[in-house]
């Protein structure tokens, strides 16, 4: 399993990883965020994958968005290496908002895969269903199409 948690505090920016992760991919994903995260506030996406012989599960839990986008980029391109015959999962329950952006990155995941996604509210509801439609995400960004925690 591996966790990726970034937060900006009053003190700067805590990233916390949590389990095996290449020495390079940590070393890219410092300098992101060490860029990027002042900028965002206190809002944030954790990033936590389970492994098995026969299933990848990633689990994300906040906003997919803005600079957290290219996150979820990195972590997809670490784990897409280890996919193989395995079957993939997309944990959507604890999404709080999704840019077009991040809707895109989701969707070719999506489409890379098949993957299955877990919807548990009205909002991850919606998201699971723009990420399996392919129509134009134009009209994405419309108010109440998210909300941030």
């Amino acid at each position: 399993m591996i966790r990726i948690t970034i937060q900006e505090d009053t003190d700067g920016v805590n990233m916390t990883l949590e389990g095996r992760v290449a020495g390079r991919f940590v070393a890219q994903l410092s300098r992101v965020w060490l860029d990027t995260a002042p900028q965002q506030g206190n809002k944030m996406l954790r990033i936590t994958i389970n492994e098995d012989e026969e299933a990848i599960g990633m689990t994300l839990e906040g906003r997919v968005a803005g600079p957290w986008v290219s996150e979820l980029n990195r972590a997809w391109a670490e784990t897409a290496s280890r996919l193989g015959e395995k079957k993939l999962s997309l944990d959507l329950r604890d999404v709080t908002y999704s840019d077009a952006s991040g809707k895109q990155a989701l969707r070719s995941i999506y489409e890379q895969t098949n993957a299955e996604l877990i919807a548990g509210s009205v909002w991850a509801q919606y998201l699971a269903d723009e990420i399996t439609n392919s129509k134009s995400d134009k009209d994405d960004e419309e108010p109440g199409h998210g909300f941030d925690a």
